[in-house]
């Protein structure tokens, strides 16, 4: 009973950081705009002054939204492959997805200089990248699916996911290599990530294949369970191994590739907050975890986009530098103020 009222407390207080979290970031930006001004618009009054109206609400809200599905899906996807792999070092991208995702994003910016075509034609197109880096990360999902039919052992598959990333990137540097300097720093500033340059239809595309893998996910909580006690306990559990590894791939598959496909590859929220979750949280309890991690993850990457966009000014920083330096050093700090690492 103590913890139930304790996992309560907790998610009360990480639904009002959520909340004080994304107010934050929409009120902060490079146009000054008065808090209340913007929690009014937010509320739904009209305001005066139409800039600000249509910078609140065409601008900083798709891009909050967009933060909070990027952090909170990323961070679900990183817990799922950790407990699937029993690895604390596992994140939403081991199985080589996001390296897929840059290799389209990279065959359709690197390549149009001499694949031309439909390459070519391509990059004109805003959804183009998307679509591109989509097709990537799902063609690698679609290798990984076939090879798991395979392949029973779940640690052989975490290294197979590992030598297609390095495949993947290897490519990848090959077409860096032969492409024009300025197609390759068009595909280096996509590799920094961002959560700022998506429309109100992109981010509804974005949030129906989060939706549909956070609901995939759910249906995996029992075998989450199950996986953490081993593999032979989980079958006398009448777990079926083969369904949880499927449903697991796919809704990794769906998180972390529509993610990369839309906000370009971004580094450290899957890997982290799963364990900063577990830190406070101390359960394996995945019924209490996964939306605990959602939250955590939603509130890290708001307050980094907060960050990241330099309020007052017109520069922004790129999303992947902040999420590591910022929270590298709380991991840092919480793991050796508990001593060890759960899991």
């Amino acid at each position: 009973m103590a913890n139930h009222n304790m996992f309560r407390v907790s998610y009360l207080l990480l639904l009002i950081a959520f909340l004080a979290a994304g107010i934050l970031n929409i009120s902060l930006g490079s146009v000054s705009i008065p808090f209340e001004t913007t929690v009014k618009s937010l509320l739904g009054y009209t305001l005066e002054n139409e800039s600000w109206q249509y910078i609140i609400h065409n601008y900083r809200l798709p891009k909050a939204i967009t933060a909070v599905l990027v952090g909170g899906g990323l961070a679900v996807s990183g817990l799922l492959m950790q407990t699937l792999f029993r690895n604390p070092l596992a994140g939403p991208f081991v199985l080589g997805i996001s390296s897929g995702a840059s290799l389209g994003a990279a065959l359709l910016l690197l390549g149009a200089s001499f694949l031309g075509g439909w390459f070519s034609f391509g990059l004109a197109n805003d959804l183009s990248l998307a679509v591109a880096a989509s097709l990537g990360s799902f063609l690698v999902l679609l290798v990984i699916m076939l090879v798991a039919n395979r392949v029973r052992d779940t640690m052989a598959l975490l290294i197979i996911g590992l030598m297609f990333g390095s495949i993947t990137a290897a490519i990848v540097s090959v077409l860096a290599y032969f492409s024009p300097a300025e197609n390759l720093q068009r595909f280096i500033f996509w590799s920094y990530g961002s959560v700022g340059n998506l429309s109100w239809t992109q981010v509804l595309v974005l949030g129906t294949i989060i939706l549909a893998g956070l609901l995939l996910s759910l249906f995996t909580i029992k075998g989450l369970n199950a996986f953490l006690l081993g593999e032979n306990y989980a079958q006398t559990l009448g777990v079926s191994l083969k369904k949880v590894r499927y449903a697991l791939i796919i809704a990794t598959g769906l998180l972390a590739g529509g993610i990369t496909a839309f906000a370009g590859p971004i580094a450290f929220v899957g890997l982290a907050v799963p364990h900063l979750t577990r830190q406070i949280f101390d359960t394996m309890e995945h019924k209490i975890l996964l939306p605990a991690v959602f939250l955590y993850g939603a509130i890290l990457m708001l307050l980094c986009d907060t960050l990241a966009q330099l309020p007052s000014s017109a520069k922004v920083l790129p999303i992947n530098a902040i999420t590591s330096i910022v929270g590298a050093p709380v991991v840092i700090w919480l793991l050796t103020k508990k001593r060890k690492m759960i899991f």
